[in-house]
């Protein structure tokens, strides 16, 4: 049914001169002025352009591809980005031209909203379009926020990094991508929010962290027009209140993402960090689960469960998850 597999990721530049074309492709029809794009292209000239997403899409598929191989799964394995090369339609072609009819894709995001799954869909809908006839199908796989493979590592992060801090008050922030409060309120066909996953995973990954202190979700990376009401409260605005309230220490948990990209390196590892320096909180950051090994073995899990309805279907949680969207799940809400 299925012969070959797709890493579908978000991409990003790899020099100075790409960063703000990149952005530019981001915000292709949102009307965001270049002023605004060039500050934002300062995150990444601090690490001389170049995302560090890329590379650890390549570790990934290295990782996948030694994966697949010692467990016996007969797959391809390419990789598409949304944003920039390797392009998801320039992909979609080689796919094409090396025989490919019907592909699975595992997307970078764990979750199910408009931005983390309905957007890919709409992005392999233009590309096989761009690539026209012959283009391979391409089924996305399922949502993973509650699989052992993607809560364990986290667990086991967040251990890691709470055993770096001192004596005294502790607390640990999970946190994930803001999206618009509109954009929250849509939910995919079991009626599961965006948050919700967040909230129920916050919890798995606290219990097997063992954690014995207070926890709190809160959001970073927020984007887009002031006027527009997004989750909130941000986790630097957080933090301060956490000093007020006599907190010595934090442990921040960046449970919304797979890997250490450019969104965890500047919003937490340079912004928050120099909040919590400030308000003289102790502070440690969590890794996320990169190429961890549960990670890999996830990724393999999620496809035999689809090559094989019979395969066992690893979950922690209980919420409802769907293998397929239907056209209006997770829509984007109309702009008022």
């Amino acid at each position: 049914m299925y012969d070959a597999f797709l890493l579908l990721s978000f991409g990003g530049p790899e020099g100075p001169d790409d960063v703000l074309p990149f952005l530019r492709n981001v915000t292709a029809g949102r009307g965001v002025p270049d002023e605004r794009l060039a500050a934002v292209a300062e995150h990444y000239l601090h690490f001389g352009g170049v995302s560090p997403i890329n590379q650890q899409c390549r570790d990934l598929l290295a990782a996948v591809r030694a994966d697949f191989a010692e467990h016996g799964v007969d797959l391809p394995v390419y990789w598409g980005n949304r944003n920039w090369d390797p392009y998801l339609s320039d992909t979609l072609a080689t796919m094409r031209d090396d025989g490919v009819r019907h592909a699975l894709a595992f997307a970078t995001s764990a979750f199910g909203s408009y931005s983390s799954c309905r957007q890919y869909l709409e992005d392999i809908v233009a590309a096989r379009a761009k690539v026209g006839p012959g283009a391979p199908a391409v089924d996305k796989l399922r949502q993973f926020s509650d699989h052992p493979g993607f809560v364990e590592p986290h667990a086991d992060a967040l251990r890691a990094a709470l055993d770096t801090l001192p004596a005294g008050e502790t607390r640990v922030v999970f946190t994930a991508h803001s999206v618009p409060l509109a954009m929250n309120r849509t939910a995919g066909p079991t009626g599961s929010r965006y948050t919700d996953q967040l909230t129920e995973l916050a919890g798995l990954v606290a219990d097997r962290a063992g954690v014995r202190v207070p926890y709190e979700l809160v959001w970073q990376s927020r984007s887009g027009p002031p006027q527009v009401p997004w989750l909130a409260p941000d986790i630097n605005d957080h933090l301060a209140v956490l000093a007020e309230q006599g907190v010595r220490n934090v442990a921040v948990s960046p449970i919304g993402f797979v890997s250490d990209h450019m969104e965890v390196l500047w919003d937490l590892d340079n912004e928050a960090a120099d909040t919590a320096k400030r308000l003289g909180l102790g502070y440690a950051r969590a890794a996320t689960p990169g190429t961890d090994p549960r990670f890999v073995a996830m990724i393999r899990e999620l496809v035999t469960e689809r090559l094989d309805p019979s395969a066992p279907r690893r979950r922690l949680g209980t919420l409802p998850v769907w293998d397929t969207c239907a056209d209006g799940c997770c829509a984007l809400p109309r702009r008022r």
